[in-house]
């Protein structure tokens, strides 16, 4: 991976590499700041073994410090600023992480600090949002931003980001990273929906980077990225940083989303490109002054994430003139499988293959034998960009004759065109984020008032999916929903939080005894029907 930025700051050094709040760094500037960061790790121990978490927003700490932990030889460990302490300190324990990269925020800070306290971590490093931002913003935040940073004593646990700044350039001795490597531990439900880290080589990040940005029809054309996808998704991690690199083009970095943000970047950066997932293509569209932004730079967009309706794809066409294409990946595949071409493909499916990846579709009860021909199955894919497997767990289940299974139902047409049709796991995809039902459904046996407990997904016009909680109440109990609801969102990440917690006498059962989600979803759909 540090090959991918070293090679295109030796090709164009000058050109912009990244674009934040209108403080432009250069490839030289930013290959720089990485060996100087990696020197720093270094110097506090972090090398090859080592685990380099990052706890960040969208900013240039983000990139300096990710390529800076692989240049120092150490693997990364992404961790969302969605998560509670809680799911933070069970994935930092799994993940063996050493340092934690985080901002001096009032959202971030503290809960890392709780962290710190409670778990394997040595430390942490510490950046602010000024020290990236041009003059006079920088100075303007200082004045009038500091109700929202949190000061903190350097010590040996507190480091400052500008501290490792501060080292003269590292050049690696030894032996080289090797492909095979683990650069990345990417966290995700997987296909049974309990967090696990993938793990994705320095081949696979890089190899997919290169399969992504071999789907560009037009190679020399200017390119000038908007990163509003959160980094810390494989979705942005690839289809962003690392591609984006890869070609030598600008990241423009929104720290979040926020349409009118995104609208003022677009127009003021002349961004040609906007990944994304359904739920900002509509939000954008929703927004009543986009009539009086200038559009017309964007090229394309690639959709991701979750299921894109074709009423949004083509109401966004019709709003700025670009290609709205939709694309499918997960996490165990380094980001993208599958994508359809950029002159615009078929809407409604997925795209083909990309380079180097192939595609089975398994029977559904029988992943050992294919779908009958002409039937759906579950896709399975291999390629380049394959995960190595999960970190510290049994795979056994995961791989089928060498083929990673998704879990997701999909058919294909005369064309090789896929198209996902079901999922066989009962994961939540809330905006492009993954919400795992036994997780939340952990979180509500922990209240004392709750005998059973079911949480499926259901239908959201803007996020796509909402988490929903049914629940049986245990004898004497007099807990009412509101009651339950507020609890409850109390104790889940901001991604994770129910739209609903419905009280009944008794829930749906299979055969054997075990809680069923299939009547409960039935309903939903049957409301959502009738509501429409």
């Amino acid at each position: 991976m540090p090959d991918l930025l070293f090679r295109t700051a030796a090709r164009v050094p000058q050109a912009p590499a990244i674009d934040f709040m209108g403080r432009v760094t250069s490839y030289a500037e930013l290959a720089s700041q990485v060996r100087r960061t990696a020197a720093g790790f270094r110097a506090r121990g972090i090398g090859p073994g080592s685990t380099v978490g990052l706890f960040l927003p969208n900013c240039p700490h983000y990139v300096i410090a990710a390529y800076g932990a692989w240049t120092a030889g150490a693997r990364l460990a992404n961790f969302s600023p969605l998560y509670t302490a809680d799911e933070l300190r069970v994935q930092v324990e799994d993940a063996e992480a050493d340092l934690m990269v985080t901002l001096d925020v009032k959202a971030l800070l503290p809960t890392i600090e709780t962290v710190l306290q409670n778990s394997r971590l040595k430390g942490l490093v510490i950046g602010n949002v000024a020290e990236a931002l041009p003059f006079p913003k920088s100075l303007l935040y200082r004045l009038f931003k500091g109700s929202e940073r949190t000061p903190f004593r350097t010590d040996l646990s507190h480091i400052p980001f500008a501290d490792l700044l501060a080292h003269t350039e590292y050049q690696p001795h030894g032996q080289p990273v090797m492909p095979e490597e683990v650069a990345l531990l990417q966290y995700t439900g997987g296909t049974t929906g309990t967090p696990k880290g993938a793990m994705l080589t320095h081949a696979n990040l890089s190899v997919n980077a290169q399969q992504v940005n071999a789907m560009d029809d037009q190679p020399d054309a200017p390119d000038r990225i908007l990163a509003a996808l959160p980094l810390f998704h494989i979705f942005a991690h690839t289809c962003i940083m690392n591609r984006t690199i890869l070609k030598g083009a600008q990241m423009v970095l929104l720290p979040k989303f926020e349409v009118k943000a995104a609208l003022e970047a677009i127009q003021r950066a002349k961004i040609t490109a906007l990944p994304g997932v359904p739920t900002m293509y509509r939000a954008l569209l929703d927004h009543p002054d986009l009539k009086t932004y200038d559009l017309s730079s964007i090229r394309i967009c690639i959709s991701g994430g979750a299921p894109c309706p074709e009423p949004v794809q083509t109401a966004f066409e019709a709003a700025t003139g670009a290609k709205l294409i939709e694309g499918y990946g997960l996490t165990e595949s380094s980001g993208v499988v599958c994508a359809n071409p950029y002159s615009g493909g078929k809407p409604g499916t997925i795209g083909q293959p990309l380079a180097g990846t192939l595609i089975r579709l398994l029977d559904k009860d029988d992943p050992s034998k294919m779908a009958p021909p002409g039937a759906n199955g579950e896709l399975a894919f291999r390629g380049p960009q394959m995960m190595k497997g999960y970190w510290k767990r049994d795979n056994a289940d995961v791989f089928a004759d060498g083929y990673l299974r998704t879990g997701d139902v999909a058919e294909v047409d005369e064309d090789g065109y896929y198209r996902i049709v079901d999922r066989l796991k009962d994961m939540i995809i809330v905006g492009g984020f993954k919400v795992f039902p036994s997780q939340v459904e952990d979180v509500l046996y922990t209240n004392e008032a709750i005998s059973e407990a079911i949480v499926l997904g259901v239908p959201d016009d803007y996020l796509g999916e909402r988490p929903k909680a049914f629940v049986t109440l245990k004898a004497g109990s007099d807990a009412t929903a509101e009651q339950l609801l507020k609890w409850l969102n109390g104790h889940l990440g901001k991604h994770e939080r129910v739209v609903a917690v419905e009280i009944r006498d008794s829930l749906p059962k299979t055969m054997i005894g075990k809680l069923s989600r299939k009547e409960l979803e039935a309903e939903e759909r049957a409301k959502a029907a009738a509501a429409a």
